[in-house]
């Protein structure tokens, strides 16, 4: 016996202590399983019976063994014992002493070794489980034994149990007809009690106040879960002895037994308001509930709730839960997908009666993020799981995406993380695939996605988890463990010296095999000894007999294996062999030779498609099964509307079988069908197209009228009265057929026709009776589908003529408007009106289970109206009704009873709405979901049609109507009602009094002046200061107009931050702020109210708007500080003078005599020699003779008590590259050009002007009409001396217009122009002269000269040139003369 652990291992975080033993436990067998399969073993040692004779060898051997002994449990001792053979004679002393120190080192070793490996596996357990989610370690509580309903008789004692699962530990509560039970407030009443998990209700000396519903509520961090039992106490009806009553047991007699609900109880399950078929999309949520209404109730008792799909029972999941309120069940989706699609049924069982109900969902697939990707597949789960591999099926989709699937990626998540991983690389279009890789002993989740030649298609739902283990060693871990860990692994085995190799596995098969893996299966090999086997699987082609080992680098743990990468359509063969530490076995029996493709072949299509009508909105569909085929999953059906060509799925979850009713269909459209069968090979082909078919109502003949009453007899004829029967067929009821019978002394004679031609109304006069004669009648409705079954027969009649005073009973009486706590009583005057008019009516009503002298009356004065809105009900309660008429001569007899009617407003139910338009145009508007294509709206005021009235106008549009009133007034006063024809009695009604009248107009009014004008929408501006105001104009505002300020959707108020302002003469409105702060960016909205009238306007100062607003009045605020004091009105500037000196100057402003005024040249003062008197507000700085040395940066400062200003200048423009001194020059070149002259010469026209002073780099451009002048040989400038001129030579008319020279100064631009075209200019005209004429004739203004004299202007050729005198031209060049005299004299 060898002790391999002794410590005490610490909690993993998380972890109950029942876990802690099971990882420890699993921990164990996984560490022994790995030594043993490794070639070293645990050695015990020998023990030799003939050893007596080396006595000092014994003693060492067994103090070993004694200390041995006290660390392991006796079961391994026995072991040990078992272990031990004889021993050879030891020959000598030495012998023995060597023979044990090898041994005890063995022993050392390999417990050192197994000591490692099992810390090692332990570490690993820790980081898993270190690693999980904590909520993936939680689960919510689960009931293992749910409580028993119990029936007792009195005083006897009743207990409760449930056993409930969950981490951590559920807290379990229990409640009385869903009050907490308090123990403390009925001492000894209950006990309760939990104890190892189970959890007991006690109740006490039980009385009727005890018949209850019970439930255990259980309770932890992960969610709550219930469990009900009921207890009926039965109350012993003769002398009651309770010495019959010991200890809680009953020993009455068996004949005094009873069911849980009374002595041959029976009950009746009603379902109100059910579900009906319901359509949703994946990832919505959706609710099924009905109404259940059981008769005889009884109070303390609940039935038996249970929710089915495809019949098979629902269990609440993350995915679905269950509720019951005691009167209504409800059924809930929180995530809806393709594998809740199904027939549900909910089945409510009292005692041994139940009803059900059932109606299919449909849910349609979500929208693809990639338009034409397949839909998501479904139905996930985990065929077979393993060691080595999982086996994962699914279902195919309905939904291609318009092309075929290529295939599906399975993806795989560890639980307790969100990583998910892609387990194949190429898409696998088999719905099975075994995923390898897995970690042994974790739990994975599964999901699958479908790809076309378009894109991946959303994935699955997530399958269950599923744990990577053998299935006898998941049982085993499941299982609680029988004792508490010792500390101890306890192993046995045979010699290890001696290892046993393992034999060949048996009865090798191949499971499956398709075209993607192949799957192996064996038996473990019979000689395997005690160690733990691995497997390694061979294959060989066909006609080979080359065998290749497939797991070379990892041998199988279980008895299964998947084969990958197989050439598909070749043929192999697969062996296995065993392997332990001894060695590899011999290898198993050969398969048979397995072709590498799909065995299973898909299905063949269905046939003969046969449609039939069901509803307005749905189709049966039948067709034959497909033959032949293998693991059939469903069928998909599908339809197209006749003619489109465009198909939609009608299910999209695989339905077994051969028909399917297909829902949502559009009425009176024709629809084509077709089906194609399903298996986990792929779909079928389709089937052929069925037929085209209306979708219509399959219509049947009605059920038979009832209710048949006489309303009025005379002496030979008598007037009869039904109700309308309570299933019309799918089709109106055309007609009814009256049949009546004689009575004599009891004995009912043949029947006879009343009416050979069907009546339409539900009231028939039936002639030719015999006068005292009882008779008895039957009456059958008709429709298109042919004649119903009669009516009962009715009660016994006597013709006679009435001579009673009093009027008859009303008839056919009518509930509509049904709401939870009123509904609208119709009815018709009687036939027998007695001897004087009718005067009024009384309506009575009681409780549907009430006794006859339990009726009441609804009004105390006779009403003269043949309806009534019976106000006051209660919800849930079922009424019927009455009505009496009333004339002088006194009250007649009632009518027959309306209902039973239950006050309740059912879901969808709507109201009629009044509505006023933008034109104060005021309807009744009224809206209806469930009409068929045959119902219509019927209006009615105070239950009298409109059909005909002129100041009403009704427009109905599909399931939508409106009642336009064309001008409301006093005359519409009245109760205004909407009932929708062919529905279970919809309808709904609006009361307009005289109070509803005037809120009408009034908002009428309003609607058609509902604003107040604005000139100006709200504006924002900056004060002198800096301030901001905000500010709007309305066109007018009355003395009552209120303004309300928001800012970011919170009014403001005025306060120190914010002042407001309203003149209400001017209209403006104006909201001012001292400073614009950062969190005052945001949107501001001025809300105005005058009277009925509103308006807003809004202003957004947001990101750059806001900033550049909050700048600028910063620098407002800035300036108008600056100018508290002296400052400068216009900043420092320079000019040129005529002098060529630059004059420095600037406009201060607010100053006194105290100011002084500093000037600065490069931060240095300049000493001025003259105080400056601030004359016009002026300052400035003569710099003469400008030059390089005088450029640099210019600075004055005006400063006194009340602060300083001052303004900067930099002389020195470093981007355009010119010194100070030669801007001067060219400003003065710039500004002494003179006006432009023309001038003709020989070659043409010459324009051209004068400067002062010239600088060779003075910039000149000429323009022709605005555009610049293109120099040529014809057109060229130039300057001559101080002339600048442009010469056109052989002018054109092309060349008249305007021209313009301009001179640039290094700063600014100076323009000379003159015009050659227009009145009171000179036009020159050049021509060659011919015959003695002059070549060049001045023409000015009315004048002509032709003196053949060459003067100072013109020019001296050859050609006889006349010209004209200037005076004014001499002048100015005598100017010209004397300036540059005075420039040489300098």
């Amino acid at each position: 016996i060898l002790p391999l652990l002794c410590f005490s291992q610490k909690h993993v975080s998380g972890i109950t202590d029942t876990e802690e033993e099971r990882i420890k436990e699993a921990a164990a067998y996984i560490a022994q399983r790995n030594l043993l399969a490794s070639e070293e073993g645990i050695t015990t040692s020998k023990q030799s019976t003939a050893s007596k004779q080396s006595t000092a060898f014994k003693q060492s051997m067994t103090s070993k063994q004694s200390t041995a002994s006290r660390q392991s449990t006796a079961s391994r001792q026995s072991t040990a014992s078992k272990q031990s053979v004889v021993s050879k004679q030891a020959t000598s002393t030495l012998q023995q002493e060597e023979t044990f120190e090898k041994k005890s080192r063995k022993v050392a070793i390999r417990e050192k070794a197994e000591r490692l490996s099992l810390r090692k596996t332990l570490e690993e357990t820790e980081a898993y489980h270190a690693k999980l989610n904590e909520d993936h370690l939680l689960h919510a509580p689960e009931f293992i034994i749910k409580p028993r309903s119990h029936t007792v008789w009195e005083k006897e004692n009743v207990k409760l149990h449930c056993s409930v699962a969950g981490w951590p530990e559920p807290r379990v509560t229990w409640y009385k007809n869903q009050v907490p039970i308090n123990v403390h407030a009925n001492p000894g009443k209950y006990i309760i009690e939990s104890r190892y998990g189970m959890h007991t209700l006690e109740i006490n000396a039980c009385d009727f106040e005890d018949t209850a519903q019970y439930r255990a509520s259980a309770m932890n961090v992960k969610g709550e879960l219930s469990a009900y039992a009921s207890v009926v106490v039965k109350r012993y009806k003769g002398e009651f002895d309770e010495t019959r009553f010991h200890a809680g047991v009953s020993t009455m007699p068996l004949s005094f037994a009873v069911t849980p609900y009374g002595y041959a109880s029976k009950f009746e399950i009603h379902f109100d308001d059910k579900f009906d078929v319901s359509f949703g999309r994946e990832g919505e949520t959706m609710s099924l509930g009905c109404r259940v209404v059981i008769t005889p109730e009884i109070k303390h008792f609940q039935p038996e709730i249970q929710w089915y799909r495809n019949g098979v029972p629902l269990s609440p999941s993350k995915w679905v839960q269950t509720l019951w309120s005691g009167e209504r069940a409800t059924l809930t989706f929180s995530h809806l997908n393709k594998e809740d699609e199904g027939l549900y049924t909910i089945r409510v069982r009292m005692g041994e009666y139940y009803e059900q109900y059932s109606a299919y969902v449909f849910v349609r697939d979500a929208d693809a993020e990639i338009e034409g990707a397949p839909a998501a597949p479904l139905d996930v789960k985990c065929l077979e799981a393993n060691k080595d591999y999982i086996i994962i099926s699914w279902k195919q989709p309905a939904v291609d995406g318009g092309s075929p699937i290529l295939g599906y990626f399975i993806d795989k998540c560890e639980v307790g993380t969100d990583n998910w991983s892609q387990c194949n690389d190429i898409p696998v279009k088999f719905a099975r695939f075994p995923v390898t890789g897995l970690i042994e002993g974790r739990s994975y989740i599964f999901r699958v996605r479908a790809v076309n030649k378009t894109g991946i298609g959303f994935p699955s739902r997530v399958s269950e988890p599923v744990a990577a283990l053998d299935p006898a060693e998941k049982a085993r871990l499941k299982s609680r463990p029988s004792a508490p860990w010792t500390g101890q692994i306890i192993v046995t085995e045979e010699e290890p010296s001696e290892g046993i190799v393992p034999g060949p596995p048996t009865d090798l098969s191949v499971t499956e095999a398709t075209r993607s893996y192949v799957v192996l299966s064996w038996k473990p090999p019979r000689q395997r000894g005690h160690e733990g086997i691995m497997y390694f699987v061979e294959k060989c082609e066909a006609g080979t007999e080359n065998w290749q080992r497939v797991n070379t680098e990892l041998p199988v743990k279980s008895p299964r294996f998947a084969l990958f990468d197989l050439a598909e359509g070749k043929s192999y063969s697969f062996r296995v062999r065993c392997s332990n530490s001894a060695g590899v076995g011999e290898p198993s029996d050969a398969t048979e030779v397995t072709v590498v493709g799909d065995k299973l072949d898909i299905p063949k299509a269905p046939g003969k498609i046969i449609p039939s009508r069901n509803t307005d909105t749905s189709v049966v569909v039948s067709w034959e099964e497909s033959t032949d085929a293998k693991e059939l999953v469903g069928y998909y059906i599908e339809a197209s509307v006749a003619g489109s060509g465009k198909w939609e799925p009608c299910n999209n979850n695989p339905v077994k079988g051969s028909r399917f009713t297909c829902h949502g269909l559009v009425t009176g459209q024709s629809y084509i069908f077709r089906v194609r069968a399903v298996n986990a090979a792929g779909l079928s082909e389709y089937s052929q197209d069925s037929e085209a078919i209306e979708v219509k109502a399959a219509i049947a003949p009605p059920s038979p009228p009832h209710d048949i009453t006489c309303l009025e007899s005379f002496r030979d004829s008598m007037v009869l009265g039904w109700k309308q029967p309570d299933k019309i067929g799918g089709a109106e009821i055309t007609g009814y057929y009256v049949n009546y019978r004689e009575v004599i002394d009891g004995v009912p004679g043949k029947w006879r026709e009343a009416n050979v031609k069907a009546v339409s109304e539900e009231a028939y006069k039936i002639s030719n009776l015999k006068e005292n004669v009882v008779y008895q009648f039957q009456v059958a409705a008709m429709n298109m589908a042919g004649l119903g079954a009669p009516s009962a027969v009715s009660e016994c009649f006597k013709c006679e003529e009435w001579t009673i005073a009093v009027p008859g009973p009303p008839h056919s009486l009518k509930c509509s408007e049904v709401r939870k706590d009123s509904l609208v009583l119709q009815w018709k005057p009687p036939v027998h009106s007695g001897r004087t008019p009718v005067t009024g009516y009384f309506v009575d009503l009681k409780e549907a289970k009430a006794k006859e002298d339990q009726w009441r009356g609804l009004n105390e004065a006779a009403i003269k109206n043949v309806y009534l809105k019976v106000r006051g009900l209660q919800e849930g309660v079922s009424y019927v009704f009455r009505v009496r008429a009333i004339n002088q001569a006194g009250v007649g007899k009632p009518s027959d009873l309306a209902g039973p009617v239950v006050a309740e407003t059912r879901p969808g139910t709507k109201e009629v709405v009044v509505n006023v338009d933008d034109d104060g145009v005021i309807s009744l508007n009224f809206e209806c979901d469930q009409m068929t294509p045959k119902s219509e709206f019927t209006w009615s005021k105070d239950y009298v049609s409109t059909e005909d009235s002129p100041r009403l106008e009704v427009e109905s549009k599909g399931n939508k109507t409106k009642m336009t009133f064309k001008d409301l007034g006093m005359d519409d006063l009245g109760l205004y009602s909407c009932d929708v024809t062919d529905t279970d009695g919809i309808a709904s009604s609006y009361l307009i009094d005289e109070e509803e009248l005037k809120r009408l107009l009034a908002l009428s009014h309003e609607h058609k002046f509902p604003t107040v004008p604005v000139k100006s929408e709200l504006a924002v501006e900056i004060l002198e200061k800096g301030q901001v105001r905000f500010w709007m104009q309305a066109e007018k505002l009355s003395g009552n107009a209120k303004v309300n300020y928001i800012f970011n959707e919170k009014e403001i108020f005025e306060g120190p931050k914010y002042k407001m302002h309203i003149d209400r003469n001017t209209g403006i409105i104006e909201m001012f702020m001292e400073k614009l702060q950062d969190e005052d960016e945001g949107t501001y909205t001025f809300q105005l109210q005058d009277g009925k009238a509103t308006n807003h306007s809004t202003v957004v100062l947001i990101g750059d708007v806001f900033k550049k607003l909050q700048k600028e009045a910063e620098f407002q605020r800035q300036e108008w500080i600056r100018k508290q004091g002296p400052h400068f009105a216009e900043y420092l500037s320079w000019e040129v003078t005529g002098e060529c000196n630059v004059l420095l100057k600037c406009k201060v402003a607010n100053i006194k005599k105290e100011t002084h005024i500093v000037w600065y040249k490069d931060e240095r003062e300049i000493s001025v020699d003259e105080k400056h008197d601030f004359k016009d507000g002026i300052c400035t700085l003569l710099i003469t003779e400008f030059s390089k040395k005088d450029a640099g940066i210019y600075e004055v400062i005006l400063k006194d008590d009340r602060g300083k200003d001052k303004s900067r200048l930099k002389l020195v423009d470093e981007g355009q590259g010119m010194q100070m001194h030669e801007i001067c020059y060219f400003l003065l070149s710039a500004l002494s050009a003179t006006d432009l002259k023309i001038q003709s010469t020989a070659e043409g026209i010459r324009l051209y002007s004068f400067v002062t002073y010239y600088v060779e780099d003075l910039k000149v451009n000429w323009s022709h009409n605005g555009t610049a002048i293109r120099y040529s040989d014809r057109v060229k400038t130039g300057v001559t001396g101080e002339q600048i001129w442009l010469q056109i030579n052989e002018p054109t008319p092309n060349d008249k217009g305007k021209y313009v020279m301009e001179l640039f100064d290094g700063k600014t631009g100076h323009q000379k122009t003159v015009d050659l075209s227009g009145q009171g200019k000179q036009i020159f005209y050049r021509a060659r002269v011919l015959g003695g004429l002059p070549d060049v004739v001045t023409i000015q203004e009315g004048k002509v000269s032709t003196e053949p004299a060459c003067n100072k202007y013109g020019s001296e050729t050859s050609d006889f040139t006349v010209s004209v005198f200037i005076p004014e031209e001499e002048a100015r060049m005598a100017a010209l003369e004397a300036q540059k005299g005075g420039k040489k004299a300098k």
